[in-house]
């Protein structure tokens, strides 16, 4: 009904136009013949109707493209609910296939990039163990189960499990933007509780890192990462090497009762608003620089902290 009336009033608007510039030309130029004239007139009707065409095809371009948009909403949901459907699959190479459409998803459909990693971060946050994880905790990858010897030897769901769990980690790793990426949101992970092995996250910017209570197993490389908000290694136990070079903790660095079984490289590192270290220090490689107004929570005796004249000493409760 509205088209109609919009057709109906762009008619009578062409007419007036072209009676109204008709009788405008022949008032203005009494000589001018009356051909010329509605020739003219004519024109510029023609020209009302012109624009009200252009406005109807703008109109219904837009419609397309917004139902167009719809369709690829409605698709991109129903890839994400079939792809978390299959991460329960006992396949795991059906699993691992479920993580990378995910990944994808959250590639072509940038909405999707923080749902999917908190996917990827629940699944890693599910129980798990590997015989390897107790045999060589510090480097899995080193274990050995040589015939004859009472050792326990993994399953091959337990390889399999580990496989699908090293490509959700590798997957978290590709989706944080980091290099010459411009993408300004910031993305945050929860790996409360979980049990990583050899995480990779050089050079990534990261928004909260939140990892109480983690278990690190083998090399936990963190070199040249940016944290924005508070990165949470409360209750958490490195097994292997931690590398923190270059890392920038913005938002905070939480050690509270960290636990290191190897050497932790701090070279470069830098960390701002509050830093609270665990009551017994790691052998340190470097030392961590406290950027000036940082609260240093507990004694900072034994850790090799630059700047520390400037910081707030505060204890447990400040």
């Amino acid at each position: 009904m509205r088209g109609r009336l919009l057709l109906a009033a762009s008619v009578v608007a062409a007419v007036l136009v072209t009676v109204g510039t008709t009788a405008a030309l022949l008032w203005v130029e009494p000589k001018q013949s009356v051909s010329e004239a509605i020739k003219t007139g004519g024109l510029a009707g023609g020209a009302v109707v012109a624009l009200y065409a252009l406005w109807l095809n703008d109109r219904r371009r837009r419609t397309d493209e917004a139902r167009h948009e719809l369709e690829s909403d409605k698709t991109a949901d129903e890839r994400f609910a079939r792809a978390v459907e299959m991460l329960g699959n006992e396949a795991d190479q059906v699993r691992v296939g479920a993580m990378h459409a995910l990944a994808g998803l959250a590639r072509a459909t940038p909405r999707y990039r923080q749902t999917v990693l908190d996917v990827l971060c629940a699944y890693l946050r599910r129980p798990f163990s590997h015989p390897a994880f107790k045999q060589r905790p510090a480097d899995p990858d080193q274990a050995r189960y040589p015939e004859g010897e009472a050792v326990e030897m993994p399953t091959s769901e337990e390889d399999g499990e580990r496989t699908v769990r090293l490509t959700a980690q590798r997957l978290i790793t590709d989706l944080l933007p980091w290099g010459q990426n411009t993408d300004p949101t910031l993305y945050h992970l929860d790996l409360t509780g979980a049990n990583i092995e050899y995480l990779r996250l050089e050079g990534r910017r990261v928004g909260r890192l939140t990892a109480r209570r983690t278990r690190f197993h083998g090399i936990t490389a963190f070199r040249e990462v940016r944290f924005s908000k508070p990165a949470l290694f409360s209750g958490a136990k490195f097994h292997g090497r931690v590398d923190f070079q270059q890392a920038r903790f913005a938002g905070g660095l939480s050690l509270q009762d960290a636990e290191f079984g190897r050497e932790l490289d701090v070279r470069g590192a830098e960390a701002d608003l509050f830093v609270h270290m665990p009551p017994t220090p790691p052998t340190l490689v470097g030392s961590l620089k406290v950027l000036p107004g940082t609260r240093v929570k507990e004694d900072p005796a034994g850790w090799d902290l630059t700047g520390i004249e400037e910081a707030r000493l505060v204890g447990r409760d400040g």
